[in-house]
Order: C-alpha cells, then sequence, then structure tokens
C-alpha cells in the first residue's frame, strides 16, 4: 500500500483525534515501518489494518466506520492534491466510470508498484452505475468510503446499495441510483 495513504490516514487521526490518539496508535501497534512513512514508499496493508483497528479501541468507533470515514476523507485529499483528475469531470458517475481506464492507468504511472484495487464498472444507464470492487486486501469499507466522498464532491443525491460477495470483504457488489433533487 502506497504511503500516501498511511501519511493522509494519520493526518486524519491528528485533525479529528489528537496527535496523542495518533502517537499512542503507532507506538501500540508494533508496525515494522517503525510508523514512519513517507508518501512515496510502499508499505504492508497489514499495517493500516493494525492502525484502524488501535484507532478503533481508542475511540470505540467501529472498524468499518472508521474506514468509511477515512475514504471520505482521503478523496478531499485527492480531490486538492490530483486536481487535474476532474477537470471536464461533471458527475460522480462520470468519474467513477473512468477508474480502471483512465484513473488507475495514471496512478501506476505515478506509482509502478502501486498495488491498486480492481473495479468492474457497469453503467446501466444514466441514473445507474454499478461498480463490482476486488483486492485480495478485503477494504470494501474502504472503498464505500471513497464512493461516498466523491458523490459528496459532486454534490449529487445518490443512494448506494452494498452486496457482500465475500466473507472477508475482498469483493462488493455496490449499485448507485441517482435520486431526483
Amino acid at each position: 500500500m502506497k504511503g500516501i495513504v498511511f501519511t493522509e490516514f494519520l493526518e486524519m487521526v491528528e485533525d479529528k483525534f489528537g496527535f496523542d490518539v495518533a502517537d499512542k496508535i503507532v507506538s501500540e501497534a508494533s508496525l515494522p515501518s517503525g510508523g514512519i512513512y513517507t508518501a512515496v514508499g510502499t508499505y504492508d496493508h497489514t499495517e493500516m489494518v493494525s492502525l484502524v483497528v488501535n484507532l478503533s479501541h481508542e475511540s470505540q468507533v467501529p472498524v468499518p466506520d472508521l474506514l468509511k470515514a477515512f475514504g471520505e476523507y482521503l478523496f478531499g485529499q485527492f480531490v486538492l492534491g490530483y486536481g487535474h483528475f476532474f477537470h471536464g469531470v461533471n458527475s460522480a458517475f462520470d468519474f467513477m466510470a473512468k477508474i480502471e481506464d483512465y484513473i488507475h492507468v495514471e496512478v501506476r504511472k505515478l506509482y509502478p508498484d502501486a498495488e491498486l484495487p480492481s473495479f468492474e464498472i457497469d453503467r446501466t444507464d444514466a441514473n445507474k452505475l454499478i461498480l463490482i470492487y476486488r483486492s485480495e486486501r478485503g477494504l470494501a469499507d474502504f472503498a464505500e468510503g471513497l464512493i461516498l466522498g466523491c458523490i459528496r464532491h459532486f454534490q449529487e443525491n445518490v443512494q448506494i446499495l452494498r452486496e457482500n460477495l465475500s466473507s472477508d470483504n475482498s469483493m462488493a457488489k455496490f449499485t448507485l441510483q441517482k435520486e431526483p433533487m
């Protein structure tokens, strides 16, 4: 997992829970990296799992809720840091339809060793989009948070129906339906 995900997670923890909590979840995790991350480094995703589990214990917020909140937060950070991905894109559906064929291609140019999830995308009509998430890291809750962040960014009224396709969160189907304003 790319270091930018770790650095942004710790930024979010500091912003929402304070520096002491961020420091505590890192020090109690016994991480191979020592909790020292660079944005361009690559780290085992199990370190993120340890950090989120520790934050859940410390904050009493369930892990799935923390992963969703982080996904929403990270999408906002991506908008700030990678604005060129959003030029000429006018809706959440238009953006999400480009995940595999444009966004992940560009991410791999920047970070050739990035281990990205895959998304099967079916845009059945103008008001319905289906995303099938697959990742051996089992972070469907995080993916849902990114989807929520995208919808919020484009200020659209979209209902999300999630169907877990595996018991380990490695596969999920997200059916997104635009609602009238």
